[in-house]
């Protein structure tokens, strides 16, 4: 049951996402960003946390999700740290899903070739 709450509730976040695309003159850019900021305010206000229990995956592997766990991290950073925490909890958050980014674009890279149209 829980594979399925995951998988209706990340669809229906890429479902929004596709609707905005269609309907509206936003590039996919501007969507993307959107996203992530969504998903900081609404950890910062306390409603994303209860979605994440709710639907696990299905909540955190969307962008809205990384905005999420950038603002988790910098919130345990700072009770850590202090206020260098703003400066390194995001980062130290979200590190392995920027490594595997840069990683696996590195690879696409060197095994195909960029052709003209």
């Amino acid at each position: 049951m829980q594979y399925l709450l995951s998988f209706f509730i990340g669809g229906l976040l890429c479902v929004i996402a596709q609707i905005l695309i269609d309907k509206t003159k936003l590039t996919p850019a501007r969507i993307l960003t959107g996203y992530v900021v969504a998903g900081t305010i609404l950890s910062a206000v306390g409603l994303y946390e209860p979605l994440v229990k709710f639907a696990s995956a299905g909540a955190t592997v969307p962008l809205t999700g990384f905005g999420h766990t950038i603002i988790t991290s910098v919130q345990k950073a700072i009770d850590q740290y202090g206020i260098i925490g703003i400066f390194t909890g995001g980062l130290s958050g979200t590190a392995g899903g920027i490594t595997a980014a840069v990683f696996f674009s590195a690879l696409a890279a060197m095994l195909f070739k960029l052709r003209d149209k």
